[in-house]
C-alpha cells in the first residue's frame, strides 16, 4: 500500500494551496505487509470518514459530502480545491475545523482504532475491479509520483497480484465489506451512483442523519455530475502542478463511466482476469456489476 507514515512527505504551499512536496516517496512501498497501524494520529471525535480503493469515486463522493455539509452552497464549495475541503486522513488533522470530513485509501486493518472507538460514521465506496484497473493504469501514466506502469498487460498483471500502490483491490473491498457487519459503515457502489445518483445521495443524507430535501438532492446531483465536475477546477485537480499530475497525458477525470474496461481488455486478458477474480472472491457475498 501507499504507506502514509510520518516522514514520508511534507505539505508545502503551492499557489495558495497545499500539496505534496515529497509525494514520490509515498508510493515506493507497494505492500501492506509489516506496515504498523497508523496510530500516530491523535484524532478526537470526528464527524465522518469515507474510504475506498483508488479510482472508485473518491473525488465524486468527496464533492457530494462537501455539498451536504455546506447545505448545497456551490459558491462556498468553490473556494478551495476538493483535496483541501475533504483532505486525506493521513495529511492533516487536529487543525481541521468541524464538522470533520476526511477520506482515506487505507485498507480496513490500518485504520486508526480511534475511529472505531469514537463511533465515527464511515462511508465506503467500491467499484468493479476491471474499471478500477483501467482507470488506475491511466493515472499511473499521468501522476508523476508513480513509477512507469509499463504496458497495459504488464500493469494488469501487477494489479491482479496487488503489486500496485495501496495494494490488493480484493483485500481492500472484502475487508471493508466484512467490517460493515460490526461497525457503522455505509457501503456504496460506484455503479449504483452512476445508475441513479439521486437515490444514492438520499442514502448518504439518511446515513449522516440529515433531512432529505429534494431540492438539495437535485442541486447536489447536478453539481456533482461528471460533466460539471470535469470542468470544475476546484474538483478536477487541474490546480495541481504539471510536475505532479500531467493532464496532457491523461486527464484526472477521464471518462467516469462503467464498462470502459471493454475497450482495453483483450479476450485473453478478460478470461485470465475472470478466472483469477473467481479464485480471489470465493466465499465472499460481495458482488459487483461490470456494466449497467
Amino acid at each position: 500500500t501507499c504507506c502514509t507514515l510520518p516522514g514520508f512527505y511534507e505539505l508545502v504551499s503551492i499557489a495558495e494551496s497545499h500539496f505534496l512536496k515529497k509525494a514520490s516517496n509515498l508510493f515506493k512501498t507497494q505492500s501492506t505487509n509489516n506496515v504498523p497501524t497508523v496510530e500516530w494520529l491523535l484524532w478526537p471525535a470526528c464527524c465522518s470518514l469515507f474510504s475506498h480503493h483508488v479510482f472508485s469515486g473518491t473525488t465524486w463522493i468527496s464533492e457530494v459530502i462537501d455539498m451536504i455539509y455546506k447545505e448545497g452552497n456551490v459558491k462556498e464549495c468553490g473556494q478551495k480545491p476538493i483535496y483541501m475541503r475533504v483532505p486525506f486522513l493521513e495529511f492533516l488533522l487536529k487543525r481541521a475545523p468541524r464538522p470533520r470530513v476526511v477520506k482515506t485509501h487505507l485498507p480496513v486493518q490500518l485504520l486508526p482504532k480511534l475511529f472505531w472507538e469514537n463511533n465515527c460514521k464511515i462511508i465506503y465506496v467500491a467499484r468493479n475491479a476491471k474499471d478500477v484497473a483501467v482507470s488506475y493504469y491511466f493515472f499511473y501514466q499521468m501522476a508523476k509520483v508513480h513509477p512507469e506502469p509499463g504496458t497495459w498487460d504488464e500493469f494488469l498483471q501487477k494489479f491482479m497480484a496487488g503489486d500496485v500502490a495501496f495494494g490488493s483491490w480484493y483485500d481492500h473491498v472484502k475487508g471493508w465489506w466484512d467490517k460493515r457487519k460490526e461497525q457503522r459503515i455505509l457501503y456504496l457502489f460506484y455503479e449504483d451512483l452512476k445508475e441513479d445518483s439521486r437515490r444514492e445521495i438520499r442514502k448518504v443524507l439518511e446515513f449522516l442523519e440529515r433531512p432529505i430535501d429534494e431540492q438539495l438532492v437535485e442541486k447536489i446531483a447536478h453539481h456533482t455530475s461528471f460533466k460539471e465536475m470535469r470542468q470544475n477546477p476546484m474538483a478536477n485537480y487541474t490546480s495541481i502542478p504539471k510536475s505532479i499530475m500531467d493532464h496532457s497525458i491523461s486527464p484526472f477525470m477521464r471518462k467516469g463511466i462503467t464498462g470502459d474496461w471493454k475497450n482495453h481488455f483483450t479476450v485473453a486478458q478478460n478470461e485470465s482476469f475472470d478466472a483469477h477474480y473467481k479464485r480471489q472472491m470465493e466465499g465472499s457475498t460481495l458482488q459487483f456489476r461490470t456494466e449497467i
